[in-house]
């Protein structure tokens, strides 16, 4: 377009440069034949004064496309036409009566027909010019005219130079016109051409306007677009430059605030009826999305569009919002009002000149002379013709009565307040120009004459006034006004009449409406988006190739906001979205409560053991001294203890609120509670281990070193002073101190800053004790029934291991970490205290029959491997002399094959820890090996002595009388035949004898019989040896030496036991030595044990209960006896059912424990 305008505008020039040569030429010929021209092809109105004004108006519609080429207007116009041409003939009238503007000059005018069409404005221009050039040139060279044939030196009135142009409309006409005006310096001010080109002053100097830029309209219009989210509309615009910059700056505007365009087209406003359907169609592919259609036209574009939508049956499908060329005009609309029913209107601000109403109705046919239009429009205005007028219309039928009045269908020009500002403009700069040039003439002076447009276009910029409707009118440097419209809607009024109501405005950039008078109810708000607003946390994601009004909305992670519609941003670690997604928020800290459930169950589980933990170091204080706790190691025993009591203090630093001092004692106390525990059984299990050892090896071995209870406390010391430099040189690396942990991104915990390495390093060294421990107690597993503590202590490891291995990937899997080390120290204190010290809380208070040394330094099995280094001779049932002394005796020894038995005399009263001495029965098994035979020694059952004086006895065990020894028989010895008591006699049966003996003292062998024992097949055990004690007679009161019973074997009761070893005691507790550890009763059972197997010394004397004499010494041996290595049995824990029941109770809490862990951390 630019290109075209260039090329038009170089043609123009060379035209008009051409155009005073040839007005010069045929000067004087034109004018020395006619007066006066004859009247044009077009009319022009005029009115005399002394500065001429002219002016361009739309009087008829602009040529239609077929006849564009002749340059034929259309019909005349009533609102554009003859309404501006009676307005400036009104103004003109006003501003010569007003004696304070421009006094003694009077304004005249020259007003001709642009027909809204650039072609036809141009050719009224250069008349506008030719007038003026011809005006100039004669009055300096003198010329005389001739009016009605009489020569004249007066120009015709109409020949005046025209010092400005008001209009025309039109902004593409307007730029057309201004490209020819500004060659000659004529001012040019415009009255509703709006184009944003025309502020550009190096390209239009001499153009100002009393409207504002279309950038304002478009700005508006965008405004509106907004307010009700219509983010996809379709455009469309006139062709021209109207149009175009409109729209220009429009979608400008709308891809800076993110709307989007779905569909622009423009077309002319004469075009045809097939292009508008073509145009409307192309809008319809876009429905249902985009119904918004803005529209930059001029009125006729908007009435060709609403022609097409009722020749295509679209009504309702479509809102048209239009720019200040609808405005509101009813020509527009008129016959189509139901398809712009809605329509939302810019309209310039400018309110209704009560002063030309009262002027234009007043008007007549027969008295309005100067408008040469007028006759024309009264015709097309009443459907009348004027019979015998030059401008009769015979079209109508009707005649004209002029009697007719305007105020039918009167509406008055929405701008018709911009077109009396616009001349009253150019008289407010005339009047400062004659004011400043002719200050003290009356009339126009030299220096105004003729008038200098550039000059006259300073003082326009500079002008300042008040309009017509009370509004200031100012141009800026650009010539431009400020925008003020009127939000404009044509609604159904009632009654099939459609009316423009004013809804709201737009000023200085704000806009104002009023929804309730838009829209009556929400459900007529219409829609026209791409894609519907995002929910809340949702983003905007554009198709590659869409347009940024069409996106899918896609929801932000949890952890983050929306910054803006299209980026979502994560907060950062230990902050949280807040409830409107717009900020973040910190996350509340989270750390065991104490009102939590599990923290509940470990307090009150700890709280329970360390009940019971002080309970036990209190009972174990107040009975140090017995047995059962001195075989314990009472040492260590108060070491486990105290850590037993730190592993129950744990859970209370652990749930606390992390602080600097809890976290140093949860450092501390977890690896070192722990550590005191195993240290102290790894020290006890150790020492069982090595006095084992020792037993297994010859008789001559040397006692093991460090077995006192003082280097076992050292040496466990030791132990534990280990993993406490490691905790302390953890601590010195890495400060305990409270941090923040986030296991997840919406959790926040206050933890103590414990690594891998603080948490392993300790449990490592304890896993180390623990695996230690564990070794020895499988090892030891087989110690001597009576200090099976060993098996307990294996339990313990062996229970403790599944409790960490369960705790280990609990820990390092989960996110509950504090809790799972409370309840596994707990748990694992909990097993060392219930297995390690529940079976000797049970002896001390429930059994304290029971506490007694002989329970905890005796064996109730020993077995021997004996021979004479011979190959063996004799059968499984014969009996052999095993024992054979090096040098001869005093007593005797005397043997039938089966049994060997010794008896010796000595004094009374044997010494102190003396040892008595029982007949043997010894059934020795052969060993296909050869050289070497197992025996297995028991105490013997016992048979009445048939030189005995006393009657039988009652039995301890048993507490039944014996009954006498079977009489007769080959065998008179006082033994019994094992093989056929091995056949015989049940186990389930067997009676218990209580030996018995005579008064009086026996000098030979024959002395008082000792107890026969008994070969049980069924048992892999037998009672012990111990030292019998001597009582008193309560008849003779006469010590008494009482031999033991048989003890308890399996399936025998345990009652009879415990009472033995009370009564045996009651004599003997001044005995009681004062230490009665493991190493004691271990290695006092390896001597008891080898001294059994030996012939009695001459020193020692056997009492029998009853007997008043020393029993006769045996009789020097025969035979030498060899005897080897000791090995001691296992056997069975003394209380299996305790056993099994804590080892239930143990898996149960720990299953428990896991079942918890599991359920906490899903």
């Amino acid at each position: 377009m630019w290109h075209h305008t260039a090329h038009l505008n170089m043609g123009l020039l060379f035209a008009l440069l051409c155009l005073p040569v040839t007005l010069v030429l045929c000067h004087s010929s034109i004018y020395e034949r006619s007066v006066v021209p004859r009247a044009a092809s077009r009319s022009v109105a005029r009115m005399d004064g002394d500065v001429i004004i002219g002016a361009l108006f739309s009087v008829h519609h602009q040529p239609s496309a077929e006849k564009v080429a002749e340059r034929k207007c259309g019909d005349v116009r009533e609102q554009y036409g003859i309404q501006r041409v009676e307005a400036m003939f009104h103004t003109l009238d006003r501003i010569n009566a007003d004696p304070y503007l421009l006094p003694n000059i009077s304004l005249g005018c020259e007003i001709r027909d642009s027909c809204w069409h650039s072609s036809v404005a141009l050719e009224q221009s250069i008349e506008f010019i030719r007038d003026s050039l011809i005006s100039i040139r004669d009055d300096k060279d003198g010329s005389k005219w001739c009016i009605d044939g009489t020569p004249s030196n007066q120009p015709p009135p109409t020949k005046k130079p025209i010092a400005g142009v008001i209009g025309p409309g039109s902004s593409s006409v307007a730029i057309q016109v201004q490209n020819l005006l500004q060659l000659f310096n004529i001012p040019q001010i415009a009255y509703s051409a709006t184009s944003i080109d025309l502020s550009d002053k190096t390209l239009f100097k001499y153009f100002l306007r009393v409207v504002p830029s279309d950038t304002l309209q478009a700005r508006a219009m965008l405004d509106i677009v907004k307010r009700y989210n219509w983010t996809y509309v379709s455009a469309v615009h006139t062709e021209g430059n109207y149009g175009e910059s409109g729209m220009e700056a429009f979608k400008e505007i709308a891809s800076q605030e993110g709307l989007c365009i779905a569909h622009s087209d423009k077309i002319y406003s004469n075009a045809g009826e097939r292009h508008f359907d073509r145009l409307l169609r192309k809008l319809r592919e876009r429905l249902p999305k985009a119904r918004v259609v803005v529209c930059f036209c001029e009125g006729m574009t908007v009435r060709g569009l609403l022609m097409a939508m009722r020749r295509l049956g679209v009504f309702g499908e479509f809102l048209l919002i239009g720019s200040d060329g609808w405005a509101d005009r009813y020509e527009v609309v008129e016959g189509f009002e139901q398809e712009a029913e809605g329509g939302i209107t810019i309209k310039l601000q400018s309110e209704v000149v009560k002063t030309f109403d009262d002027y234009y109705l007043k008007l007549r046919l027969d008295t309005n002379t100067r408008n040469p239009w007028f006759p024309e429009f009264w015709q097309h205005r009443f459907q009348c013709r004027l019979a015998g007028h030059p401008q009769e219309n015979k079209n109508y039928k009707r005649l004209c009565s002029g009697s007719e009045g305007l105020h039918e269908n009167y509406v008055q020009d929405s701008k018709m307040g911009f077109v009396i500002n616009a001349i009253y403009a150019m008289a407010h700069g005339l009047h400062d120009m004659h004011r400043e040039l002719c200050p003290s003439e009356t009339g126009l002076c030299e220096a105004m004459n003729p008038i200098d447009g550039s000059k006259l276009l300073d003082y326009l910029l500079k002008t300042s006034f008040r309009g017509v409707s009370g509004e200031d009118i100012y141009f800026d440097e650009n010539g431009d006004t400020p925008g003020r419209y009127d939000i404009m809607n044509l609604q159904n009024v009632g009654d099939g009449r459609y009316d423009y109501l004013k809804v709201g405005s737009w000023h200085e950039g704000v806009l104002s409406v009023d929804d309730n008078k838009l829209w009556m109810n929400s459900s007529d708000m219409v829609r026209s988006v791409c894609s519907e607003p995002c929910s809340k946390g949702q983003i905007k994601v554009i198709r590659k190739g869409e347009v940024s009004c069409c996106w899918i909305c896609t929801t932000c992670k949890d952890n983050e906001i929306v910054q803006d519609e299209f980026t979502c941003k994560a907060c950062e670690l230990g902050w949280w979205p807040d409830d409107d997604l717009a900020g973040c928020q910190p996350l509340p800290l989270k750390y065991l409560d104490w009102a939590d459930v599990e923290s509940i169950i470990a307090v009150v589980f700890s709280c329970v053991g360390i009940l019971i933990t002080s309970f036990v170091t209190f009972v174990f204080i107040q009975y140090r001294d017995t047995p059962v706790v001195k075989s314990s190691s009472r040492e260590l025993c108060y070491i486990i203890l105290a850590g037993i009591f730190l592993g129950y203090i744990c859970p209370f630093t652990l749930i606390a609120r992390p602080t600097v001092a809890s976290c140093y004692l949860q450092r501390l106390l977890v690896g070192l509670s722990s550590s005191m525990c195993y240290s102290a059984l790894v020290t006890k299990t150790n020492r069982i281990a090595r006095i084992l050892a020792g037993s297994k090896k010859k008789i001559c071995t040397r006692k093991p070193r460090f077995m006192s209870a003082w280097a076992q406390v050292i040496i466990a010391f030791m132990l534990i002073s280990v993993q406490l430099t490691l905790e302390i040189t953890l601590i010195i690396l890495e400060p305990p101190e409270p941090i923040k942990s986030y296991p997840s991104i919406r959790e926040v915990y206050l933890i103590c800053n414990t690594s891998n390495l603080g948490m392993v390093a300790p449990l490592g060294y304890n896993g180390l004790l623990i695996m230690s421990c564990t070794y020895y107690a499988f090892k030891t597993r087989n110690v001597p029934a009576n200090f099976n503590e060993a098996k307990y202590i294996a339990f313990t490891m062996y229970t403790t291991c599944i409790i960490w291995l369960a705790f280990v990937p609990i820990y390092f899997g989960s996110n509950y970490k504090i809790i799972t080390t409370s309840f596994s120290v707990s748990l694992s204190v909990t097993v060392a205290l219930g297995c390690m010290f529940t079976p000797k809380m049970y002896i001390i208070i429930a059994k304290p029959e029971r506490n007694v040394r002989s329970a905890f330094t005796t064996s109730d099995v020993v077995r021997m491997h004996v021979g004479d280094g011979k190959s063996a001779q004799c059968g499984s049932n014969s009996f052999l002399n095993m024992f054979r002394r090096k040098k001869p005796v005093t007593g005797n020894a005397n043997s039938n094959g089966k049994s060997v038995s010794w008896s010796e005399s000595g004094p009374r009263h044997p010494p102190k820890g003396g040892s008595v001495w029982h007949r043997l029965s010894v059934h020795v098994r052969k060993q296909e090996a050869g050289l070497n035979q197992t025996a297995v020694i028991r105490p013997l059952t016992n048979t009445p002595d048939p030189h005995s004086c006393d009657p039988p006895t009652v039995d301890l065990g048993t507490d039944t009388h014996s009954p006498p020894d079977p009489p007769g028989g080959a065998q008179k010895s006082l033994m019994h035949n094992v093989t056929q008591e091995e056949n015989t006699e049940d186990s389930s049966q067997r009676q218990f004898w209580t030996p018995t003996c005579s008064g009086q003292t026996q000098d030979s062998h024959l002395g008082c019989p000792a107890a026969v024992g008994l070969v049980d097949t069924h048992t892999s055990y037998v009672p012990s040896l111990i030292d019998p004690p001597t009582i008193e007679s309560k008849s003779t009161n006469e010590p008494l030496s009482l031999t033991p019973s048989r003890l308890p074997i399996e399936g025998a009761s345990e009652e009879s036991l415990d009472l033995l070893h009370s009564y045996i005691y009651k004599g003997q507790q001044e005995e009681v030595e004062e230490e009665a550890g493991e190493e004691d009763g271990l290695l006092q059972h390896k001597e008891e044990s080898l001294q059994a197997l030996s012939p009695p010394l001459p020193s020692e004397t056997l009492f029998v209960r009853g007997s008043r004499a020393a029993a006769a010494p045996p009789a020097p041996s025969t035979q030498p006896t060899y005897y080897e290595t000791l090995h001691i049995a296992p056997r069975h824990c003394e209380s299996k059912t305790m056993v099994n029941t804590h080892s239930y109770l143990i898996y149960l809490l720990l299953l428990v424990f896991l079942l918890l862990m599991v359920m906490k951390y899903e």
